[in-house]
């Protein structure tokens, strides 16, 4: 999501091009078990609502639907083509295109809806990442946990080519947190030593990774992104290049 109309966030075009490539990040999947470990679903004593803002091509929603069936799944996304992805995805669940950059009035259905919401590397592409976080509360309950990621550590040829403006160290992501008027629980890194490693990987690439995320992953590849997803199961959660908040939501 941006402000901008540029092309590099023309997410309509993001999705049509490196939807396949995204579904088999590693780090993608990292990311997504260490959002549901956090959130806590089974733990819940009604019937979890979760809001996914910047819910992309619906990979969050299918692994909150698998790990916990009877959850509600509201996505919000700013392009036409993740949605489509999405609704093809996770047919359980509802997706929306809204842009949480403008303000926006939820649906009566809707409004303070969340139980639950998640945030997850979309900050980073955004000039006003505040604004989001405080027109996304309209669609949040009283004390709806948000759980927060967003990249840290040095910025790669590809982030900006996605549209990067910032990445975040943890204290700076509690101080966007605070002041949009969230109560954080934690702020950390997580993911070191292996995401910290492919995240090194993904910077040497340099710009060629620009041309290898659009075309069907080589053998060379897969198998790389395979040994990655095995190592990650051995990263920490309380330091690393991944940036992670818990937090709730006080109205």
């Amino acid at each position: 999501m941006s402000l901008q109309p540029a092309e590099r966030d023309d997410w309509n075009r993001h999705w049509d091009d490196y939807a396949s490539s995204a579904e088999s990040n590693p780090a993608q999947r990292f990311r997504r078990q260490l959002i549901l470990s956090a959130l806590a679903l089974q733990q819940a004593a009604s019937t979890p609502r979760v809001l996914d803002i910047g819910s992309g091509q619906g990979d969050f929603a299918v692994d909150v639907l698998a790990a916990c069936p009877a959850a509600q799944v509201l996505g919000l996304e700013l392009s036409a083509s993740g949605v489509a992805f999405a609704a093809r995805k996770a047919p359980a669940a509802r997706f929306l295109q809204c842009d949480l950059s403008q303000p926006h009035e939820p649906p009566p259905s809707h409004r303070h809806w969340a139980t639950y919401a998640v945030c997850s590397e979309v900050l980073e592409h955004l000039d006003d990442p505040q604004l989001l976080l405080v027109n996304a509360q309209a669609w949040m309950a009283p004390n709806c946990r948000l759980i927060v990621t967003v990249p840290g550590g040095p910025m790669s040829a590809f982030d900006r080519h996605i549209g990067h403006r910032k990445h975040y160290a943890p204290q700076e992501l509690r101080c966007l947190l605070e002041g949009a008027g969230f109560r954080v629980e934690r702020a950390s890194g997580a993911g070191y030593p292996f995401f910290d490693l492919y995240r090194r990987v993904v910077i040497a690439r340099g710009s060629r990774l620009i041309d290898d995320v659009s075309r069907r992953p080589s053998l060379a590849a897969r198998v790389a992104m395979g040994a990655f997803h095995a190592l990650f199961r051995l990263n920490g959660r309380s330091r690393g290049w991944q940036t992670f908040a818990i937090a709730t939501y006080q109205m």
